[in-house]
């Protein structure tokens, strides 16, 4: 299960309500959700690999991916958090079938080391698929980021009775930590205790309604219903019905910090969520002085600029700048975004600004 229903609004003006960032083409010539579904292919048929997102970016969904099945894309009438969209995926599979295991992942993560990923995702299937565990892959900290969430790991865990040793390693899972301050992220990174929460679960559809039955008993009465419409191919016109009342709550904060039955694999491979424009400069070379830039830019005294041309090859120019520092420059054919990089998250209000004015709305 991917799930592909995030606005990107921090990605504003390459991303839009309608091709938010997993449907866009930042690196490479594949967008984060086409880039998704390869990953996944080595392990799960194509026929098995269902996308979550919203009425708004099914079309370009199945755009994208034109050999899924159509039935595969999946679109919830109204965004309600991870934990609907966890139960609204559990349910589809169960009607398939109820031995099913499954992986919940994002639509938008950058994984340059596939056969890595591929390996802990086979090794969490197999864990899964073998008792009543909840499994998230855990991504080693690499610096003290306060963006993220952190689980704290204890024990390492030996693989079940009977079984090779896997060659991921797996932790029981202790606590789920909320976005740290710095000092405290410090504190955790050195303690080589705690693994980033990446947001990647992998489980069986038994243990999955177990675990909402036992904390969530109302998702797992909408879980059950939803089972029923999808075995009946009437799930579209009960989710219109139903999916606006439904409680809009995280799936960490529904489950993983509740269930006792959590194991953490050890997501040993490189891993960037890709929050912000400034996380860009991470993956695109930079010149001497710290500027990554897509398009033809020249500068005097610049220093640590990210300069994005998205516009249509036959409207690119060249890009100058003189002693512009630490900023972020996109441009589209529409629109242009000048920011400073301390100030990032802030775009996020910009765009909510832009929707608010009746002559700028159609830019987001």
């Amino acid at each position: 299960i991917i799930m592909a229903g995030g606005r990107g609004e921090r990605f504003w003006p390459v991303s839009r309500e309608k091709t938010p960032k997993q449907l866009i083409k930042l690196l490479g010539d594949r967008s984060f959700l086409q880039q998704a579904v390869d990953r996944c292919l080595a392990l799960v048929p194509l026929k098995n690999i269902l996308i979550i997102t919203n009425s708004a970016q099914a079309a370009e969904v199945r755009k994208q991916l034109p050999k899924l099945p159509k039935e595969n894309v999946v679109a919830e009438p109204i965004g309600r958090d991870t934990c609907a969209a966890v139960t609204l995926g559990a349910a589809i599979v169960g009607a398939r079938s109820v031995n099913a295991v499954m992986a919940v992942l994002p639509a938008d993560h950058v994984i340059p080391e596939e056969k890595k990923f591929q390996q802990v995702l086979s090794d969490a299937f197999d864990l899964a698929s073998r008792g009543q565990v909840i499994v998230t892959i855990g991504i080693k900290p690499t610096e003290p980021a306060t963006g993220y969430g952190y689980i704290r790991t204890g024990a390492e865990l030996p693989p079940p009775s009977g079984v090779k040793k896997y060659k991921t390693t797996f932790f029981k899972a202790e606590q789920f930590v909320e976005k740290p301050n710095y000092d405290t992220a410090l504190g955790y990174l050195t303690s080589g205790q705690y693994r980033w929460n990446a947001g990647m679960f992998v489980w069986s559809f038994v243990t999955i309604t177990n675990a909402l039955e036992k904390h969530q008993p109302e998702m797992n009465a909408a879980c059950h219903r939803w089972f029923e419409a999808a075995t009946k191919k009437k799930l579209d016109k009960v989710l219109a019905k139903e999916y606006p009342g439904i409680q809009k709550i995280s799936v960490d904060f529904a489950l993983m910090e509740k269930a006792q039955n959590v194991v953490v694999a050890d997501g040993a491979f490189d891993w960037d969520d890709l929050g912000a424009w400034p996380a860009l400069a991470r993956h695109i070379k930079n010149d001497a002085e710290g500027n990554c830039a897509v398009g033809e830019f020249i500068h005097v005294d610049g220093a640590r600029n990210i300069i994005y041309d998205n516009r249509s090859k036959d409207r690119r120019t060249p890009i100058g700048c003189a002693g512009l520092r630490d900023s972020i420059l996109v441009l589209t054919d529409d629109a242009v975004l000048l920011a400073h990089k301390s100030q990032a998250q802030k775009i996020k209000d910009l765009v909510k600004k832009l929707a608010e004015d009746p002559k700028l709305k159609k830019l987001v």
